[in-house]
């Protein structure tokens, strides 16, 4: 066995290295570059900017509005002269209007659309916060099928250190007169076959890596390495025996931000049916205004225009009583139409809920499922590398075919693989239900 390490260490590929220039990245780092290049998280930030908008405009409806107005006008032909009689001539006008208004009582829409807007500006944020979770679990995803493949790759690789050992042997043996021709022709033919084996893995693993920097938005997966967790140091399953899916769910709908995203706008429907129904009631505005005018005919000597405006400087002040009699049911269908959104988001609330409960369920089961397969891995890994070691010892000595060694070997090393799988899967998945708990999804 001291001597099949040696090959291992030896033919480990430099694909399954960095060079010294180029680190590695941990999980937390791919995270966190990720949500920085995200597309998908940029445009939810812009949406969320666009609506701080929509609520700074419904806030500031509260304010008066001011207006200033200027109209010239010129008249030819007969028309009204200052004495009040029509004649011909050419006149002139000029008038100046500065108007503001103030919004009195308009329904209770004002208030209510500001609720509305803030609680939409809030669930935008729990949709940032969501998609960021979403990048968080493709990452891990993607970095665990790196980890994996790239132990897989080395397995394949191990595989190729023994069968070139083997044919290192039977070409001495076949000298010696000790095995035939063939036996050597079929362990050469098993060593091709594992350097296609081999091949494939290393072709998979270079995918992985290509899947996550594209998930990065990196320019090119050169020199790309992931750092690979200490899994001996990392806590197993054997904690989920007081726990439940149902437990779970309880913790997640407290601060999943598909939830809370979804809760906050149905409290958003109920002020959008507070906003339709401010159409059954009156409007009071107070508005006022000062201006000028400035007038000139043809046939007659005009004032200056400063002393005009002087003279025709007029102020205003009033208050406007909207009340609404008839309005063909616009406003009752507008209500009936929020009342129905309102329905559609318990729905909409309802579902997310049903589908966090699924998710939960799913990666608790993955879970405990991942840590059983580990366990029996392991114990298959253990008991086929016996077995292995003790085939190698009787084809060593004589007792044993070469067929029969291979199928000790390939057995092993199945087992070795499908251990790896098994842990990695566990890692994701118990990292995943942490995750679910509200912790930092990390390895």
């Amino acid at each position: 066995m001291k001597r099949l390490s040696i090959l291992v260490m030896l033919a480990l590929p430099a694909l399954l290295e960095t060079t010294a220039d180029n680190r590695k990245w941990t999980l937390r780092e791919c995270e966190d570059y990720a949500i920085a290049n995200n597309i998908t998280i940029k445009q939810r930030e812009v949406a969320r900017e666009k609506q701080t908008y929509s609520l700074s405009t419904a806030r500031n409806s509260r304010l008066p509005n001011l207006s200033a107005t200027v109209n010239e006008a010129f008249s030819f032909g007969r028309g009204l002269t200052e004495d009040n009689i029509y004649d011909n001539t050419n006149t002139t006008n000029t008038s100046l209007q500065l108007q503001t208004g103030v919004p009195l009582f308009t329904g209770f829409e004002i208030p209510e659309n500001i609720k509305l807007n803030r609680l939409n500006l809030e669930a935008l944020t729990e949709d940032l916060e969501k998609a960021k979770n979403d990048v968080r679990m493709q990452v891990a995803q993607a970095y665990v099928q790196i980890l994996y493949d790239q132990e897989i790759a080395a397995v394949a690789h191990r595989q190729i250190a023994i069968d070139s050992m083997q044919v290192v042997r039977l070409t001495a043996f076949v000298d010696n007169g000790k095995a035939s021709v063939s036996e050597l022709s079929q362990q050469v033919a098993t060593l091709a076959s594992s350097r296609l084996t081999a091949t494939q893995a290393d072709n998979k693993y270079h995918m992985s890596i290509l899947a996550l920097t594209q998930l990065l938005e990196l320019p090119t997966p050169e020199g790309f390495a992931v750092v690979t967790p200490n899994l001996e140091s990392l806590g197993a399953l054997e904690n989920l025996g007081s726990s439940t899916p149902d437990d779970v769910y309880a913790e997640a709908l407290t601060f999943k931000p598909e939830i809370r995203s979804e809760q906050l706008r149905l409290q958003s429907s109920e002020h959008s049916i507070n906003v339709a129904k401010a159409g059954y009631y009156p409007k009071l505005n107070f508005s006022a205004g000062i201006g000028s005018n400035y007038y000139t005919s043809s046939a007659y000597d005009s004032d200056p225009f400063g002393k005009q405006l002087k003279n025709n400087f007029n102020q205003s002040i009033g208050l406007n009583l909207s009340i609404p009699i008839f309005s063909r049911f616009q406003v009752r269908n507008k209500v009936r139409s929020a009342r129905a959104d309102r329905l559609n988001q318990e729905l909409k609330l309802e579902s997310a809920k049903k589908t966090l409960y699924k998710e939960i369920q799913q990666v608790y089961y993955n879970a405990l499922n991942a840590r059983s397969k580990e366990l029996s891995s392991q114990e298959a890994v253990q008991s086929s590398e016996d077995a292995f070691k003790l085939m190698q010892a009787k084809y060593e000595n004589g007792k044993a075919t070469i067929t029969e060694f291979n199928e000790a070997k390939n057995k092993y090393l199945k087992a070795e693989s499908d251990f790896v799988q098994a842990r990695y899967e566990r890692l994701y998945q118990s990292a995943l239900l942490d995750f679910y708990r509200g912790r930092e999804l990390d390895f």
